[in-house]
């Protein structure tokens, strides 16, 4: 139980980190909230990107049905970085709004 309390902190830390410095360099708002599902993708999968590539149809089939097969508790982890993707853009807007310049 507390392992799953420190991933769901952990995940939401850690992608509202990526996010807001995202956001920062490249003066957008919700860029990683669109890119998140793909990085979900390719962490459920457990294929190499490049099989999308070269064997595509098998991939999307595989990646299909990895994601159908994910845990509720591995939903609520993934949440919460999903969340702390949206909470940094937020913070984004209101520090813009706020006037403070980032970069």
């Amino acid at each position: 139980m507390i392992q799953f309390v420190v991933s769901i902190l952990l995940f939401l830390v850690i992608f509202f980190g990526l996010a807001f410095i995202l956001n920062m360099l490249l003066r957008t708002t919700w860029l990683m909230a669109i890119i998140y599902p793909i990085i979900i993708v390719m962490i459920v999968d457990g294929m190499p990107t490049t099989d999308y590539f070269t064997a595509p149809q098998e991939s999307f089939t595989t990646a299909f049905t990895r994601l159908t097969e994910v845990t509720a508790a591995d939903i609520t982890i993934l949440g919460a970085g999903f969340a702390g993707t949206i909470i940094s853009g937020i913070i984004i807007k209101l520090l813009r709004k706020n006037g403070y310049q980032m970069f």
